[in-house]
């Protein structure tokens, strides 16, 4: 058991190398061992691209057979961008598999797993279950839920400041933010509210873009997005989807008007992104958008940027400080610290239940 526990990490760290190019699908790596050694090595690379159990497959030295294959996620066993993965294990003469979680969509669940079994491979789950469930939470509440997992970020002042007077545009360097198109890459769809837009103009792009751009989203009520505005003028390339109570239609290619009843209701709109297939949502602010995804228990992930500048002392700053409640909270409790230059990020996951919906499966 031991053994089998170092392998599925050397494959959960493999699987991490897919972040940002394989999403909506999971990250997941595999592993393969004959007579105690590692002969082939693998990941899923990139969205329409082989499977790790392939990948795998193709670094083997020698011959796979009678070898035991180690997966973060129960292989698939449909025809989908990609043949079935069971059918290649069967024929490669696989042994014994390890997963380390049962896959949660309805194409497979489980069903992988038998048709392995009816081959006369042996087959364990449940290794590593809880680190392979985290490593790809967003795929599993999207499973459970079909709503996205949602990430709210912001970068404030050392002194909780959101927002500053002078003509610098960023709070945070240039590392915090090459960071932030890293989260862009990987998420379908970016929010933010009108606010945002009227004052800072936003692109809400990957940069550099590559050939990767998610959804843009606007919550407007009143519909008082400009037709000149970034987010319409590129339209065209990136698409933008507003949310409004207003019937009024905004003529522009590429973008989509959702009229909503009364009031903007942000179940209801993860509901109609999750209809559209968006698996992870990056919330960018406004303070009231932001506030509102975190008090409402809609936030999955929360994640920081703190720069090393101290703005009231200064006099740059046209706001008040309204994260730094939460933020303090989050000091006390969260999952990982990371540094860019000067600037420090705290990230922390909040919705724990939506972490963990698998179960055990030793088959």
């Amino acid at each position: 058991m031991a053994s089998d526990l170092k392998l599925m990490k050397v494959a959960l760290t493999l699987a991490r190398k897919g972040s940002g190019n394989v999403e909506p699908n999971p990250m997941v790596g595999a592993v393969i061992v004959k007579n105690g050694k590692i002969i082939g090595k693998g990941y899923h690379k990139k969205f329409g691209g082989a499977h790790a159990e392939i990948e795998a497959l193709k670094n083997c030295k020698i011959s796979p057979k009678d070898a035991t294959l180690y997966v973060t996620l129960e292989p698939c066993c449909h025809f989908g961008k990609t043949p079935p993965c069971t059918d290649a294990i069967i024929k490669a003469g696989i042994k014994k598999v390890v997963a380390a979680v049962k896959d949660p969509t309805r194409k497979v669940s489980g069903k992988g797993f038998k048709i392995l079994q009816k081959a006369g491979i042996e087959v364990v789950c449940g290794v590593c279950q809880k680190e392979a469930e985290k490593l790809n939470a967003p795929f599993f509440k999207f499973a459970k839920t079909k709503r996205p997992w949602v990430i709210v970020k912001w970068a404030q002042s050392k002194d909780g400041f959101l927002a500053r007077t002078d003509k610098k545009r960023w709070i945070t360097g240039a590392l915090s933010r090459r960071d932030v198109h890293k989260i862009r890459k990987r998420v379908k769809a970016i929010l933010v509210g009108i606010n945002t837009v009227l004052e800072d103009n936003p692109m809400l792009t990957v940069r550099p873009d590559t050939g990767r751009q998610p959804l843009r989203v606007v919550l407007d009520s009143n519909l008082q997005i400009p037709q000149n505005c970034n987010l319409i003028r590129t339209a065209k390339k990136v698409p933008v989807c507003v949310f409004t109570t207003s019937s009024k239609k905004i003529k522009a290619k590429n973008v989509e008007t959702i009229k909503i009843k009364n009031n903007i209701n942000l179940k209801t709109v993860l509901n109609e992104l999750g209809k559209k297939g968006v698996q992870q949502l990056l919330v960018e602010g406004g303070e009231k958008v932001i506030t509102s995804f975190i008090r409402q228990n809609l936030a999955d992930e929360i994640i920081v940027y703190t720069s090393n500048e101290q703005l009231a002392e200064k006099g740059k700053v046209k706001s008040s400080q309204p994260m730094k409640k939460i933020y303090n909270q989050l000091k006390k409790n969260f999952d990982d610290k990371n540094f860019f230059g000067s600037d420090t990020r705290l990230r922390r996951i909040i919705n724990a239940e939506n972490r963990n919906p698998g179960t055990g499966d030793n088959s």
